[in-house]
């Protein structure tokens, strides 16, 4: 009687079927001072302009131009892009708040260190390692170069969760781009509509031109809110996954150079390449 050959077992931190995050900073992540530095400045730039026109800010309240441009963008946002996507997108905007940062020069001596352990003691060393290293994705790659049949299997699963979580990371950032494209377009959305009311209203000359203010309030609204919020958001979101990658990059050469077993000397050698130059580390 035939038997069906034995199924094989699953490979541990690489056979999910939804790859998990990508490195991120340890747990102590401090506020990033720039972010909200930038912020200030470009708030502060935005409302000395208007004072220096000596209009009150209070003429710039108009609530039927904040309707249609916070509200008509929130929607076409909405249509426009996948739920997860966007829920990708808030996440990634609540990260803002806080620095990104990684000791490169300590991530590196920790692969040296497991690379000397799995030369003294083998591949399965690591196992018991694995809990005690400090990025989850670090954690995940040693199960799998202990579980991997081979080191070509290895890799491309490894690669496959490098690639998808690099997609996941533009889309976090294109929704806000999505969202900046077309805030410009509803605030002369929201001009056309004030036109139309200064219209009706054409026989009262003294308040036509009061009128077109108002109107043209909403443009101010649509690309304030472009340019001073959405987009430079979606810039900072693609930098910070850009720096995770570049992390994750260093995190998989190095298991690459631990699942081979090279030299230490050989490995420092590769690593120091992720090593941001002299002049920043200081």
């Amino acid at each position: 009687m035939a038997t069906s050959a034995p199924a094989l077992a699953p490979v541990r931190g690489i056979d999910t079927v939804r790859p998990v995050a990508l490195p991120r900073p340890g747990p102590v992540r401090p506020p990033d001072n720039w972010l909200w530095c930038g912020l200030l400045i470009a708030a502060a730039a935005l409302l000395g302009g208007i004072v220096a026109t000596g209009i009150s800010p209070r003429y710039f309240l108009q609530p039927t131009g904040m309707l249609i441009v916070l509200g008509g963008t929130a929607g076409v946002t909405l249509i426009s892009t996948p739920r997860g996507a966007l829920l990708a997108s808030f996440h990634r905007v609540r990260e803002l708040a806080n620095a990104a940062t990684v000791d490169r020069h300590a991530l590196l001596e920790e692969l040296l260190r497991l690379n000397r352990l799995r030369r003294a003691k083998g591949l399965w060393a690591l196992d018991a390692e694995s809990n005690g290293v400090s990025y989850p994705f670090l954690r995940d790659l040693l199960l799998a170069a202990v579980d991997a049949p081979n080191r070509a299997d290895f890799q491309a699963a490894i690669e496959t969760r490098i690639r998808v979580e690099e997609r996941r990371g533009d889309a976090g950032a294109k929704a806000l781009e999505v969202a900046g494209g077309f805030a410009p377009t509803l605030g002369v959305v929201g001009t056309v509509v004030g036109l139309i009311e200064v219209l009706r209203q054409f026989s009262n000359l003294s308040g036509v031109a009061g009128g077109i203010g108002t109107a043209f309030v909403s443009t101010i609204y649509g690309l304030a809110v472009a340019n001073l919020l959405l987009l430079p958001a979606a810039c900072r979101i693609r930098a910070q996954a850009a720096e995770a990658l570049e992390i994750a990059d260093m995190i998989f050469e190095g298991g690459l150079c631990i699942y081979d077993g090279l030299h230490p000397s050989l490995m420092r050698e590769r690593l120091c390449a992720f090593l941001p130059p002299q002049a920043d580390a200081e």
